[in-house]
């Protein structure tokens, strides 16, 4: 009886072409999501810092700036 799979087709162990699943997919959306929640944490920083100052022009205070710019 002969093998229905001839030998050239069969994948050799070391065959690049059967690694198995693609991470890349996984590994893009992780970064993705880092960057995401990255740029909503500075985000709300800023927002906040804005807040702050904005809060004390409206208390009619002159000296609003931080100290350190």
């Amino acid at each position: 009886m002969s093998d229905p799979i001839p030998k050239a087709a069969r994948p050799t162990p070391d065959d690049p072409a059967d690694d198995g699943p693609s991470r890349r997919g996984p590994l893009i959306a992780l970064v993705v999501v880092v960057v995401l929640v990255a740029g909503g944490i500075w985000l709300s920083r800023t927002l906040h810092e804005g807040g702050k100052l904005q809060d004390c022009v409206m208390a009619g205070r002159s000296n609003c700036a931080p100290v350190g710019q």
